[in-house]
């Protein structure tokens, strides 16, 4: 069969497709109508016109007469895991002295906090440590960052170190070195050789 690429869905039944992929991934089986009308605060009708509407696209399967049998048609190209304000919280970063990283799958929904979203491959990670407190990112604070290998002069990165520890700095590249500079006079810049840049913060975001 061919792949169904990207066919003209709305939100709506984007997230209903999102639900249904993870709870066969997680729990074995499908929600029901009824508990898919209830998560999206939605009449069960409803749900039933957008799950057909989804059949008809060719993005959706129900074996007839068996419960819990709605599963994502394997030829369709799921968006990743959500829709696209909802970005993965995939751990912390360090903004003092470096720390480990590591990836702990958890979902940001931004359409909770932003009317939109941004396109592109993005994420979320929690900010831990001070050191970054005059480019008015603090600790606690959640940055959003564009995956990306690559960083001009004087943007502020996720930089992968050596010897896998992780940071949050601003990226300079002198005389043939990388300088990973704080914006705090605590802390001195960390200078070296190569890392890898993971991506470049695209804003902040802060809970009161």
């Amino acid at each position: 069969m061919n792949p169904v690429h990207s066919p003209n869905l709305t939100p709506k039944q984007l997230d209903i497709l999102c639900r249904i992929n993870q709870s066969r991934k997680t729990l074995g089986y499908s929600p029901t109508m009824q508990e898919l009308a209830d998560v999206l605060g939605v009449s069960k009708v409803t749900v039933f016109e957008h799950v057909e509407a989804l059949i008809k696209k060719g993005t959706l399967l129900r074996q007839p007469n068996k419960a819990r049998s709605l599963e994502v048609n394997p030829d369709f190209e799921m968006p990743e895991e959500a829709s696209p304000t909802r970005l993965p919280l995939v751990g912390t970063i360090s903004a003092g002295y470096p720390i480990g990283a590591f990836e702990d799958r958890q979902f940001i929904d931004l359409q909770d906090l932003f009317p939109t979203g941004r396109k592109g491959s993005t994420f979320v990670l929690e900010v831990r440590g001070d050191s970054m407190i005059d480019e008015q990112i603090r600790s606690g604070d959640m940055v959003v960052v564009q995956k990306t290998d690559t960083a001009h002069q004087g943007q502020t990165v996720v930089a992968l170190l050596d010897d896998g520890e992780a940071t949050l700095k601003k990226f300079y590249r002198e005389n043939g070195r990388i300088r990973l500079q704080p914006a705090n006079d605590k802390y001195e810049p960390i200078i070296v050789d190569q890392c890898q840049i993971q991506g470049v913060v695209m804003g902040v975001i802060r809970s009161y």
